[in-house]
């Protein structure tokens, strides 16, 4: 089954989302004129002009509740206009999974782009954090609009670079002028080391890069403190390694772990302390079902918890 390419637009209420969709099908390098299902799920002030040229082979549905986002929706309406591909201006107050999760078997997210106010986005960080990081989370691009000359561009880099190391962000201010974001964002540890000494500070940002980059780890020996969790429906010598993890507030905070392999003769006590040294390998287990990253214990040493049980990337 060939993939149905989907380029979601998220962003709060009068963001720039439109302004961008627009532009981007007036680009004949994007645009040659075919079918495109065009989802608004909000209603900004802004307005498509169906007349213009670009707009010709593009058919605009709008989707008024997020409970309506469902496969059997998505799959009749891409039949409906026999559309080659999706664009989604995607309402801001809505989780992103109530999208992604429903989307039909052969719809794909080619591109995921997040616009941003500058002028309201902190405000929306302190007080709908928990959108803000559901939007940051998989995006490629972040566009901060209206970017000020008397903001400073790394109190919002951080915000980003809390929860991805992966967007790319850039800057446009007021009269159109576009700067990429080049502030450099080193690991807190070395990871030529010949051993990878992990901060218990910096345990979130350890396990995020090796979750979004796991094979640039593979053969590392790596040190940090961790709980156990020994599961007796795991094989002999397998248990879960991790930490608590919180993202954005205290509902969404999960125990982040690894799988980690021992000596079965030497398995940690449930839910202990320890100090591990692992090499890491990233391979097929069935635990999880594909691949992975495999923590290889070299040496094990019960410990207290750290100051902060649970780890934050702040």
């Amino acid at each position: 089954m060939e993939d149905f390419p989907v380029y979601l637009f998220t962003g709060f209420l009068e963001s720039g989302k439109t302004r961008f969709i627009k532009e981007t099908l007036e680009d004949s390098r994007f645009n040659g004129g075919e079918r495109t299902l065009l989802l608004l799920c909000e209603e900004g002030e802004l307005e498509y002009d169906t007349d213009l040229p670009s707009m010709e082979n593009v058919f605009i549905e709008v989707i008024e509740n997020e409970s309506d986002l469902t496969p059997r929706v998505l799959d009749y309406l891409e039949k409906k206009h026999q559309a080659e591909r999706a664009m989604v201006e995607y309402n801001g107050m809505w989780q992103i999974s109530s999208f992604c999760d429903n989307m039909p078997e052969a719809w794909a997210i080619y591109q995921e782009f997040l616009f941003i106010d500058a002028g309201t986005f902190l405000n929306y960080n302190a007080n709908m954090r928990g959108l803000v990081v559901d939007k940051l989370t998989t995006c490629e691009l972040a566009v901060f609009n209206r970017f000020g000359a008397g903001m400073d561009k790394m109190e919002f880099h951080k915000i980003v670079r809390g929860v991805s190391r992966r967007t790319a962000i850039v800057y446009e201010s007021p009269d159109g002028n576009v700067e990429y974001d080049d502030i450099e964002d080193p690991l807190p540890y070395d990871l030529d080391a010949p051993v990878i000494m992990v901060g218990d500070e910096d345990y979130a940002l350890w396990y995020r890069d090796v979750s979004e980059e796991p094979k640039k780890y593979k053969g590392k020996t790596v040190e940090c403190l961790g709980m156990a969790v020994v599961n007796p429906r795991f094989q002999a010598g397998s248990f879960a390694f991790g930490r608590k993890v919180m993202t954005c507030c205290v509902e969404d905070i999960q125990f982040a772990s690894f799988l980690a392999l021992c000596d079965p003769a030497h398995m940690p006590e449930n839910k202990k302390w320890y100090r591990l040294r692992f090499e890491m390998e990233f391979k097929f287990h069935k635990l999880y079902g594909r691949r992975g990253p495999v923590l290889t214990v070299r040496s094990m040493e019960e410990a207290g918890p750290p100051e902060d049980p649970v780890a934050t990337f702040y």
